[in-house]
């Protein structure tokens, strides 16, 4: 896929884009060398109109990056410990995002081993969100960056036609520990993965919450 047709898919409605970016391969360069991680896992956020989305609730310091054009880059903080990357989608000013949830480490093997020293298996290197943006050595200093194209920091690549998962390979469902109307995530079925996946992460439905909770955002 060339840099203008990815460019293409990317300014896409997020539910799109999201299945669309199963099998790609995000690299990112650093001092230490490259880690590639063909992606398995992610999911759609629609941005204010999405009850789960950090955009939910408009414009902030945090979430400003969603705002940007197609192709860049979000990446925020969670739980005190953690990072997880979003490529952003739709116009400039919508607020979409594709998370990436989880992929499989097929360049830097070593060094992804070296960022990730918990990690039992090659499989759960990049095996949940934070996981993958830990073996890709993301974090707040990435929040903004563009894709760009190959030796760029941060290079995504669509695979080609004939490696692209084939629909009786893509699954979807609810998203990973988020809530919809009611406390129900079924109602945004906006998780999509490639089937029979090892790397694909472990699924969690959002906690209920009282009277004075909401749906859990990311």
């Amino acid at each position: 896929m060339s840099p203008s047709d990815l460019l293409r898919l990317l300014e896409d409605d997020p539910r799109v884009v999201a299945p669309g970016l199963l099998g790609a391969t995000l690299t990112v360069t650093s001092p230490e060398g490259a880690v590639g991680v063909r992606l398995s896992e992610v999911e759609a956020y629609c941005g204010e109109a999405d009850p789960g989305s950090h955009a939910f609730r408009g414009r902030t310091a945090r979430n400003a990056s969603m705002f940007e054009a197609a192709g860049t880059v979000y990446v925020y903080f969670t739980y005190g410990m953690h990072y997880c990357v979003n490529i952003v989608c739709g116009r400039p000013g919508v607020s979409r995002a594709v998370l990436l949830r989880a992929g499989e480490v097929v360049e830097g093997l070593d060094l992804a081993r070296g960022r990730r020293p918990a990690a039992r298996k090659d499989r759960d290197l990049a095996r949940g969100p934070a996981r993958l943006a830990a073996a890709l050595g993301l974090d707040r200093e990435d929040d903004g960056s563009r894709l760009g194209g190959p030796g760029d920091r941060l290079h995504l690549a669509v695979c080609s036609s004939g490696d692209v998962p084939g629909p009786d390979r893509v699954r979807c469902g609810p998203r990973v520990g988020v809530a919809g109307p009611g406390g129900d995530g079924r109602a945004f079925p906006w998780r999509f993965w490639i089937a029979d996946d090892p790397t694909v992460s472990a699924y969690r439905p959002a906690k209920k919450r009282g009277p004075r909770g909401g749906g859990s955002r990311r």
